[in-house]
């Protein structure tokens, strides 16, 4: 995602804690979880380098394809297994989430295959939604510059609408904000035919959206619809699993019931590229029957990356990092709370320990401010207070390591408060 006419880039070199230091020795604390809502264990834990030193010395790779397995692959796919939901057994690893979302359309539409049902190709999505950027996953990403100039893409993917409260009277109108999703989605699967859909895929939160929380009843709803039409329901956990919103798994609290779930980012802390395509046993084992799966990765179930996330799993657990998530949550309403009444400001949301601050250029009408403007708030969030927080398209979002401290939640939120106090809706950031 680089862009030719950026041409400085911030190098870090350094980091401990939630605190971080680039090639010229400026310290900057992480607000944004590694930058990509990642690292929530914090930097420089001394205890994981010895834990990879280790599996290196023991074992630094062998393939887990074929016959072949590793012991910390097995042993981490088993605990992963029993902190999954109910039903959610199986376990393929990869390197991180383009490459689990992969895994799971090509899943979804082998799956179907092996059943009889080969017409069942098309994957549906969601706008606003970030599945990764590799082709299929690039493809499924509800953001149309993923899509731009490298056509033709993955075809029968569809794009439904995002449960996006903040905007239900301009999106939805006087109609039921689950009632209306629900009616598009039967009506996208009637046009396309119920017997040519493989899958849904969605964020239970939806993060790259600007943390978008849809309705109570909005999973169960859409579960029931798409049982009943034989469609399997993919949970894109990528960026909310392994704590980010309080729990192992987010799919549960949203009454969501997958088929499959993906996850990456923290899954090894950070310390490693680690991502995983879970399944139920009804659809592993559809998979590998038959003539097998015929697809994997060379560093699935890198030893050293699943020694890092069986050590993450026992961080977690000791230091309670669960329960943290929430504390987060809540110091970062309070912290980001001033925000709410600022010219600039549409909407604050926060779930867990994410959090979106979506800008606008008029407050009743709600125009999106240009993603331009937002780059300029970020950065002069950083030069100014020394705070790395991350633009995504009209909305600036947190999402710092699990171990933050109140205190240091404070200094990120005023950081971002202070700044966009000094926005202007014309797009103008003034420098103090």
């Amino acid at each position: 995602m680089h862009r030719g006419d950026i041409t400085d880039r911030v190098v870090i070199v350094r980091g401990k804690g939630c605190t971080v230091w680039d090639s010229s020795g400026t310290e900057l604390l992480d607000a944004a979880g590694g930058g990509v809502w990642h690292s929530p264990l914090g930097h420089g834990r001394e205890e994981l380098a010895e834990v990879a030193a280790e599996q290196i010395r023991e074992l630094e790779f062998f393939t887990s394809m074929l016959e072949f397995s590793n012991d910390k692959a097995i042993r981490l796919a088993a605990r992963v297994a029993e902190l999954a939901p109910t039903g959610i057994e199986r376990v393929m690893f990869s390197s991180g989430g383009s490459e689990a979302v992969e895994t799971a359309i090509k899943a979804a539409r082998l799956y179907h295959v092996r059943r009889g049902e080969p017409d069942r190709t098309w994957i549906i999505g969601r706008h606003y939604a970030f599945h990764g950027a590799a082709y299929g996953s690039g493809t499924l990403t509800g953001f149309p510059p993923m899509q731009f100039g490298v056509g033709p893409n993955l075809p029968h993917v569809e794009k439904i609408s995002p449960p996006y409260l903040y905007r239900a009277a301009q999106m939805y109108g006087d109609t039921d904000p689950t009632t209306w999703l629900i009616q598009e989605l039967e009506q996208t699967i009637e046009r396309i035919g119920p017997g040519n859909i493989a899958a849904f895929i969605g964020e239970p939160v939806m993060a790259g959206g600007g943390v978008l929380t849809p309705p109570a009843d909005y999973w169960p709803r859409v579960r029931e619809l798409l049982t009943r039409h034989g469609i399997l329901l993919v949970a894109d956990e990528v960026v909310t699993a392994f704590g980010r919103t309080g729990a192992w798994f987010d799919s549960p609290q949203r009454d969501l019931v997958p088929d499959m779930i993906t996850m990456a980012k923290g899954m090894a802390g950070g310390y490693a590229p680690l991502g995983a395509t879970l399944m139920t046993d009804a659809v592993a084992d559809t998979l590998i029957n038959d003539g097998g799966f015929f697809h994997g990765y060379t560093f699935q179930g890198h030893p050293v990356a699943c020694a890092l996330g069986l050590a993450t799993i026992d961080i977690i657990e000791r230091e309670g990092l669960l329960n943290n998530a929430l504390a987060l949550g809540d110091w970062l309403r309070a912290g980001l709370s001033p925000a709410s009444s600022l010219p600039v400001v549409g909407d604050v949301r926060v779930e867990g320990s994410l959090a979106a601050i979506e800008m606008v250029v008029d407050r009743q009408t709600q125009q999106p401010m240009e993603w331009s403007t937002v780059d300029q708030v970020a950065f002069e969030v950083r030069r100014a207070h020394g705070v790395i927080v991350r633009p995504y398209g009209h909305n600036l979002v947190l999402a710092p390591p699990l171990v933050m401290t109140g205190q240091e939640v404070r200094r990120a939120t005023e950081a971002v408060v202070e700044v966009l106090s000094r926005t202007t809706p014309d797009g103008w950031v003034a420098v103090r």
